[in-house]
């Protein structure tokens, strides 16, 4: 059993930095792949980031690539992830969820554990 919660979310104009945390407890953390998904007003759920349970591999969807960078510290129970050059479209609900799959998906539906997410607002 895991519990997440996400924090770092707010308001930045575009071009700026945000770096969100995601707390999670639970003895076996380090068990779970994690990853971080985003939600818009209006569109589908869709996942940004992941990495696995050792911090070895990582995925990126193609729209963040050279911007975001996911981290984790299985001692500290924590993953962040740090979106540079923000844009005006990155502006969602960003959720961090865990997952006790072998591999690293991609898809919502492999994730089990999820925390209330926080919003991120990008200005132009």
């Amino acid at each position: 059993q895991v519990q997440l919660v996400e924090s770092g979310g707010g308001l930045v104009q575009a071009g700026g930095s945000l770096r969100l945390s995601c707390a999670a407890s639970g003895r076996t953390f380090s068990s779970y792949n994690v990853g971080w998904f985003r939600q818009a007003p209006g569109k589908e759920r869709e996942i940004v980031a992941a990495m696995d349970r050792n911090g070895r591999s990582t995925y990126y969807t193609d729209s963040v690539k050279g911007r975001f960078t996911i981290s984790r510290d299985n001692a500290k129970n924590t993953v962040w992830l740090q979106m540079n050059s923000l844009k005006p479209e990155d502006t969602a609900v960003y959720y961090c969820a865990a997952s006790s799959s072998i591999a690293i998906l991609t898809t919502s539906r492999a994730y089990g554990y999820w925390g209330q997410g926080t919003q991120v607002t990008v200005s132009s």
